[in-house]
């Protein structure tokens, strides 16, 4: 994917489905994330729980005429990222402009200041004009990630045809979990497009963190010596965790989804609980007293954001945690099903293997 320039970098990445139409978020508008009594943080616990973890992360310089097709991301992802169920992208566009096209759906125009979030894995292209041939087609981008594991290209690459205007951006991929069960990323459509405006460099006021974060990044990639690559890695994961921020942020009041939960007092204080204390016995009476509803309104408030009722929600979130300790521990089933809330072995597999369709120990010799 290009001829390339400066030092080379390091990494980065997750799932989802269908919500919203692919439209457009404007940073900053919408209401501030709740702070709940708990001090439980449920987005950080489901982006820790779904191991969030880096892949790809590099700066794109392109002259005009430019194209780039991306394949869907299980071409790719063996190569990338081949322990993750799932890669997402998100490109953060520096200067310039240009359009992101996706099967089936009109092109989406995008400017300095835009953030690009492709949730889905689905094959798309970022062209400076709709309908043209990319320069880099879908064998030729994926090349381009065999060339940067190997770890011969540099952090920032050119392409395009050397005519006048150009657009430069930041390309991001990350891998996540997407099983048992990934909320944020079933909350998120195909493609969200958040306006950013604060979008400032080098010194300026209004930068704001994903501006300082950008800001170190790209100081980084600069910087030779041992260790820059992990530290440009951990850049990269946080500049997603913050375009997360601005997307629940962003959000308009009527969306619906597990981010719009988290930003609902009621909701978003019963979801705090159950991530605060996933085992222990809540029932509907108990989250709606919480909540200061009745358990009738808050099973209906929370189905329609949230997609899940409570109970159901609690279940899925449990299986979630089972599963990571069934991968990353040597604690016998049974002590994992207590962990999360199971009083029996033969109660937790059974609820392990309906939410999975495997058994705990076939899980774990996966």
């Amino acid at each position: 994917m290009a001829q390339a320039h400066d030092r080379t970098s390091a990494m980065l990445a997750g799932s989802s489905r269908t919500g919203r139409r692919q439209g457009e978020l404007r940073a900053g508008v919408g209401t501030p994330l709740l702070c709940t009594q708990s001090g439980i943080d449920p987005l950080s616990d489901v982006l820790r729980a779904v191991r969030l973890t880096g892949a790809v992360f590099h700066r794109v310089e392109a002259s005009f005429p430019w194209g780039v097709e991306i394949p869907d991301s299980t071409l790719y992802r063996p190569i990338i990222l081949p322990q993750a169920q799932h890669v997402i992208s998100y490109h953060i566009i520096l200067e310039g402009d240009g359009f992101v096209c996706m099967p089936g759906s009109e092109p989406v125009r995008f400017e300095a200041g835009d953030i690009l979030l492709l949730a889905g894995g689905t094959r798309y292209a970022l062209l400076s004009t709709p309908g043209q041939k990319p320069e880099y087609d879908e064998p030729a981008t994926t090349a381009f990630f065999r060339e940067w594991m190997n770890g011969t290209l540099p952090f920032v690459t050119r392409e395009g045809g050397g005519g006048e205007g150009g657009t430069a951006y930041i390309c991001g991929f990350l891998g996540c979990d997407t099983r048992p069960f990934n909320p944020v990323l079933c909350a998120l459509p195909p493609l969200t497009r958040i306006k950013w405006a604060r979008i400032k460099w080098a010194g300026h006021e209004g930068a704001g963190l994903l501006g300082q974060l950008i800001e170190l990044t790209l100081a980084e990639s600069g910087l030779p010596g041992p260790g820059g690559e992990a530290i440009r890695l951990r850049l990269c994961e946080l500049i997603f965790v913050e375009v997360m921020r601005l997307c629940l942020q962003s959000l308009p009041a009527h969306e619906k989804g597990w981010l719009s939960g988290l930003r609902d007092p009621s909701v978003g204080t019963v979801l705090a609980l159950l991530h605060a204390q996933p085992a222990k016995h809540w029932t509907l009476d108990t989250l709606a007293a919480e909540a200061g509803m009745s358990r009738a309104a808050l099973a209906a408030r929370f189905a329609h954001l949230v997609g899940h009722g409570p109970m159901h929600y609690l279940a899925l979130w449990r299986m979630q945690l089972a599963a990571n300790r069934l991968s990353d521990s040597s604690l016998k089933v049974a002590a994992i099903g207590r962990d999360v809330g199971y009083a029996s072995e033969a109660a937790f597999s059974r609820a392990f293997k309906k939410a999975t369709g495997l058994s705990p120990s076939a899980w774990r010799n996966r």
